[in-house]
């Protein structure tokens, strides 16, 4: 390769990661947001964050092209070539963590003009704070090839599952006082579900960024099996 095309490569790898980090950013901020919408019952801010969900996923498709054409053209090898790999991967992290958000919009939807039991509320923010939280030090680790930081990630994951086990309790205690329908109650029970995959796919960006940086990788694919996102649920 020569030293023009060398140069060249290697800004196209600068401007993939650049424009990876500003799109997983705007995931980091979407997540309150849509809990806002939420709690909120903000019924114009549940359709923003919805419509504006075509728009990121179009995004991400168009990273996934850039890292197929680098990956065609210039046939990267060592780390390259797994900073490659795993920004492809990570990209479909963040994409399905958008849909996510846009799910718990579509649910505000569904819930509309339904009261929210106080516990529940509080543990309803609690769960977005710490999905927040692990994206965003998801983020950071991408960002700075931080190998440590990602492998974390799992044992940080902790607090939002035992959140989520902590909330369907709740869910249930309330249905059973009459405080909760048992429809409200199912689509909390999915909410509930909508926070804890984005805390897994988090800690799936992690397993990409100790990929990069180590080239060990413990299988991430796993948590992502389609059949078991629930990213898709309808409107």
């Amino acid at each position: 390769m020569s030293e023009g095309a060398r140069k060249s490569y290697h800004q196209d790898l600068e401007e993939l990661h650049g424009e990876m980090v500003r799109v997983a950013a705007m995931l980091v901020e979407t997540i309150p947001q849509a809990t806002q919408v939420l709690l909120d019952g903000n019924l114009g801010d549940a359709d923003r964050i919805i419509q504006a969900d075509d728009a990121f996923d179009e995004r991400c498709f168009d990273l996934e092209n850039r890292c197929y054409q680098l990956l065609a053209l210039q046939q990267p090898v060592g780390r390259d070539l797994r900073q490659i790999i795993a920004t492809n991967k990570t990209i479909g992290e963040v994409e399905r963590s958008a849909d996510l958000c846009a799910n718990i919009a579509k649910a505000a939807r569904r819930l509309y003009g339904h009261e929210l039991d106080p516990k529940l509320r509080g543990l309803i923010t609690q769960m977005s704070d710490q999905a927040q939280q692990l994206m965003r030090f998801a983020v950071d680790a991408f960002v700075e090839s931080d190998a440590p930081l990602a492998s974390a990630l799992d044992d940080i994951d902790d607090l939002l599952d035992r959140l989520q086990t902590a909330f369907i309790a709740a869910i249930f205690e309330s249905h059973v006082a009459g405080r909760t329908d048992l429809s409200v109650a199912v689509q909390l029970a999915l909410i509930a579900r909508f926070f804890e995959r984005i805390g897994d796919h988090a800690v799936n960006i992690g397993e990409w960024v100790v990929y990069a940086a180590t080239g060990e990788l413990h299988n991430p694919v796993q948590r992502s099996k389609p059949q078991d996102t629930g990213e898709h649920v309808g409107a």
